[in-house]
């Protein structure tokens, strides 16, 4: 296990190396599918169906993914960046050791997902449902996160570095070692109270105050 300085777990974030992919020729998506060592540009895979596959050592760049349905697919040692899409469909999906670079998603749907050492860096992701989903060793990094839907899910060791949430729901969230501090943004719409687990700094504590107050049935008036 990692720790910072100060003794506290952090993030392993994965490790991607691609070498030698072979050029994917196209055809669609297949359910079921196994896709190993390809490497997928710009392809427009929007409405394609390949719930259940498998994608192993791959790279998926420029990539549009407009309700494309990846249900169930198995995501793993790979790096998908510059991706562009509405709708797309990850629920139930397992990403592991995934490197998620410039993404541009709205309503991404990654409801009962499982992401394990994954990094999601620059971009944005809009509206994002991630209930239920379980996160453990995954960082946002340097993105934008505009209400983020993390109702009834397991965060574990997930770190935010120069990222901007705005409206979150932590609604029946389950946390650990979840640090927020690197957040330059932090807004959170719902389930404030379930941040037991988690690391702010004194700044957020006093941004998050009227929320927790909220929260918690404080009356804040003044004499």
């Amino acid at each position: 296990m990692v720790r910072r300085g100060d003794g506290r777990p952090v993030a392993r974030r994965p490790e991607v190396r691609l070498a030698g992919l072979e050029p994917w020729r196209g055809g669609g998506l297949e359910p079921d599918g196994d896709y190993d060592g390809l490497a997928f540009e710009n392809a427009d895979l929007g409405g394609q169906d390949g719930g259940g596959a498998r994608f192993m050592d791959c790279a998926l760049t420029g990539c549009v993914l407009d309700e494309t349905r990846l249900r169930r697919a198995r995501i793993l040692d790979s790096r998908i960046s510059a991706p562009r899409g509405v709708g797309t469909d990850l629920a139930d999906t397992t990403l592991r050791d995934v490197e998620v670079l410039d993404a541009r998603l709205g309503g991404a749907r990654l409801h009962g997902a499982a992401l394990e050492r994954v990094l999601v860096r620059g971009g944005k992701l809009d509206f994002v449902n991630l209930r239920g989903a379980r996160l453990r060793d995954v960082v946002f990094e340097s993105c934008v996160l505009v209400e983020p839907d993390f109702g009834g899910a397991r965060l574990e060791r997930v770190g935010f570095v120069d990222c901007v949430v705005r409206g979150a729901d932590f609604s029946a969230a389950t946390l650990q070692d979840v640090d927020l501090r690197g957040a330059a943004e932090l807004g959170i719409e719902r389930g404030v109270e379930r941040l037991a687990g988690a690391v702010i700094s004194p700044g957020q504590l006093v941004e998050l105050a009227p929320v927790l107050a909220g929260a918690l049935g404080i009356r804040v008036e003044g004499e």
